[in-house]
């Protein structure tokens, strides 16, 4: 028999807030995370904004050695999972940190510290590279500096799926729990590429939207102006928990994880397949392992990156999926106030979900002026509304095909 699987703790660091309840009012209220690029210099970029995190010292979370050698992906995981910890209380000396899992992914990984030690490596030669080149540059290292911080031994693995990287960790660790062969996991995705290379990848791919003039406008799902998405760095992370691990020691629990779905286009490296076929396949697959029907769905946080294909394709997709019932959809885009965090956003959005379910309320989709004639959903334009949100469904679509759908659902013992 599978194993109810519920969330007890959050933690994340984005572009509007550092913190679940900062990040949470933010998105409610509709701001803007959205700035010129301050961590270099742009200037001769198509494009010169992203979502930068702000505020943030890691030398809270780490010493002072460690945070010059440590990757900003690494530094927001442990940050992330330490304030998902935190509230859920987990009694460290008690549980059994040999059930306890981490899948934390990234997209990209630090690749900051590939581009640091090229430099280093042209200019001063090879014996001059850092021994730390490889450790902190390959992505399963978030989840390794997590679980060396709090000892858990359980299954470890790091997803790198683009742009699904954080719904398909929480969807595995879902799975993992689910099936017994651990009793807590610790699940999300953490992405800081906003670097020279990275930013130049992204110009070059045509992807950006290049309202550098403003910023607080840029990131439009779902909107005919729009003109690419706006990259961002973040992180979000969950500990999951059997619902018998959660009961047993008196745990808080937010939400619960009802079903996930995974797919592949098979189509092309970057562009949806018309009618959005694979996404579509993923909703699907997500309501199926759900036992729900689609119209149990109340709200959709959507991949909404701003993008011409996309947004058009997502929006295709959910009507193939939900027929009639996609018209009375709230559907939001938390991309249009943060932009979008790569590997991590699909953690971040799996959170608002969770906290809409909590909340019974649906932050609203920024910028949205002008609906584009092919996205005539309702995408809550502007203004949070407030819902019963008993299953709430999130969408993330990475470059190469990958696609990944979770279903939260509000709890009830």
């Amino acid at each position: 028999m599978k194993k109810r699987v519920v969330i007890t703790g959050m933690g994340v660091i984005t572009p509007v807030g550092n913190s679940i309840s900062e990040m949470w009012q933010a998105l409610l209220d509709g701001k803007n995370g959205i700035g010129p690029i301050t961590l270099f210099d742009a200037s001769l970029y198509d494009t010169r904004i992203a979502g930068e995190i702000k505020n943030f010292d890691p030398s809270t979370i780490l010493e002072k050695k460690e945070v010059k050698r440590t990757p900003r992906f690494i530094q927001y995981a442990l940050k992330t999972a330490k304030e998902a910890i935190e509230m859920a209380q987990l009694p460290l000396d008690k549980i059994d940190l040999n059930r306890t899992a981490v899948i934390i992914g990234s997209g990209i990984g630090g690749i900051n510290v590939i581009e640091e030690q090229q430099t280093v490596l042209l200019q001063k030669g090879p014996s001059r590279v850092s021994p730390f080149l490889i450790p902190m540059l390959i992505p399963n290292m978030a989840g390794a500096f997590v679980s060396m911080r709090y000892g858990f031994k359980g299954p470890n693995f790091c997803i790198v799926t683009a742009c699904a990287t954080g719904t398909h960790s929480i969807g595995e660790a879902f799975k993992i729990l689910q099936r017994g062969d651990a009793d807590i996991a610790i699940a999300g995705g953490t992405e800081g590429a906003i670097t020279p290379l990275g930013l130049a990848g992204f110009c070059s791919a045509k992807s950006l939207s290049k309202r550098n003039d403003d910023p607080e406008h840029a990131s439009r799902p779902f909107d005919k102006d729009r003109d690419g998405f706006v990259m961002a760095d973040g992180a979000g992370v969950m500990v999951l928990e059997t619902l018998e691990h959660a009961k047993a020691r008196g745990a808080k629990i937010i939400a619960e994880i009802a079903g996930y779905g995974a797919s592949d286009d098979a189509y092309h490296m970057t562009a949806p397949p018309p009618g959005g076929a694979g996404g579509a396949l993923s909703m699907l697959n997500a309501i199926n392992d759900a036992s729900i029907k689609p119209e149990d769905i109340n709200y959709i946080n959507a991949h909404g990156t701003s993008t011409e294909l996309n947004d058009k394709e997502e929006t295709a997709a959910i009507k193939s999926v939900f027929g009639q019932h996609a018209y009375k959809l709230a559907i939001s885009s938390t991309k249009s106030m943060t932009g979008h965090m790569l590997g991590g956003t699909g953690a971040v959005e799996a959170i608002v979900c969770a906290l809409s379910c909590r909340d019974d309320v649906v932050h609203p989709t920024r910028n949205l002026e002008n609906p584009s004639p092919d996205c005539d959903l309702d995408y809550v334009p502007k203004v949070k509304r407030n819902l019963t949100v008993n299953y709430a469904l999130s969408n993330s679509f990475g470059f190469g095909g990958h696609n990944a759908t979770i279903i939260v659902k509000k709890y009830n013992p």
